[in-house]
């Protein structure tokens, strides 16, 4: 089979994206082929097809960057995998190796970096190509839908874990229930921080998951993070990335507390942040994951000290891509996922 259906993003304007005949990619030396077993619709995804992104995105591109799937073919120079392997795959896809961020293992930083779905085709398709050095070993027993989600969860990860000083018995309050505000709250969960989630009165569904996950949910916060000591919120992740959720989360945390920035989002600021500068408050920019993150969550999945399961809203196949997207813009379901196979 030398072409096969994808979901392509082919111009700027708001709505294009459609099913289209995509060739069987060539492989180079360095990389393999991949047949994609499940990839899951992320939040990006949503805003190149709404034309509300704020990243360069190459056009005609097939969407798609939270995969995973079985190696079918081998690169020449590809030592250490082999077809039959099944696979979870980063999202760098291509780097500078000799960039100082890629130096440093911080290749996630090199700002020449082009990810799957936006910079090169991604995987809402039957075979992707990938680069050999973006693959990490499905563990055994994982189911492959769950291990598409790897890389949602490395977000979520490197957000809390490597991006914010969260101690045991914190409050925390993450902004936004999407996919990457509830992996926020899951994983400060097991950092031992008193968690809730903030959204609006229409999230009633995706609060239920959140609940999940053992998190208090809410439409208004200041309550919450002030009934303590009327001081605030410890930490405050935004994960919704508009200037108000900001503005919001200046406000609600403490004097010497923290925030981590997640959620992107186009518009400029509007406001004065000179209460950073009087409460003492650190703010954190947080983006993307590298390898060893990438390893740890693959361990947490593997051992179900994180289970993705509660945020999986239902599975579609190619065809269907609209509803899927459509039920994830709706917020009836927080996370989608397409299945080639389907």
């Amino acid at each position: 089979m030398n072409h096969s259906a994808a979901v392509v993003n082919f111009a700027p304007e708001p709505g294009s994206v459609e099913v289209r005949e995509f060739p069987k990619p060539a492989i180079g030396p360095d990389d393999v082929l991949v047949e994609v077993a499940a990839v899951g619709v992320c939040g990006s995804d949503l805003h190149q097809w709404s034309a509300s992104h704020s990243w360069p995105v190459n056009y005609p591109v097939v969407l798609g960057h939270e995969f995973a799937g079985t190696v079918v073919e081998v690169g020449a120079g590809v030592t250490n995998w082999k077809e039959g392997d099944q696979i979870a795959s980063e999202t760098a896809a291509v780097i500078d190796p000799d960039n100082p961020m890629s130096r440093r293992g911080l290749y996630n930083l090199d700002p020449t970096r082009k990810g799957f779905g936006y910079g090169v085709d991604g995987a809402m398709t039957q075979y992707t190509r990938v680069p050999a050095r973006c693959l990490h070993k499905v563990p055994v027993g994982l189911p492959l839908d769950h291990a598409a989600l790897t890389e949602p969860c490395c977000v979520a990860y490197n957000s809390v874990v490597e991006n914010t000083r969260i101690n045991p018995g914190d409050r925390v309050l993450v902004i936004g229930p999407g996919t990457i505000g509830i992996l926020c709250a899951a994983i400060a969960k097991l950092r031992g921080g008193d968690v809730a989630v903030l959204g609006l009165e229409t999230d009633q569904k995706r609060f239920r998951v959140a609940e999940e996950y053992g998190c208090t949910t809410l439409t208004q916060a200041e309550a919450w993070c002030l009934e303590r000591d009327g001081l605030g919120a410890d930490v405050v992740i935004d994960a919704a990335g508009v200037s108000q959720t900001l503005k919001l989360a200046i406000e609600l945390v403490r004097p010497a507390g923290w925030i981590t920035k997640v959620g992107w989002g186009p518009k400029p600021l509007g406001f004065s942040i000179d209460p950073l500068v009087q409460k003492n408050v650190t703010l954190q920019g947080s983006f993307s994951h590298h390898w060893t993150i990438w390893e740890r969550v693959l361990a947490l999945l593997a051992s179900d000290q994180l289970d993705v399961k509660p945020i999986i809203g239902g599975c579609w196949g190619l065809a269907d891509w609209h509803e899927s997207f459509e039920q994830m813009h709706a917020g009836q379901i927080v996370k989608a996922i397409l299945k080639p196979g389907l």
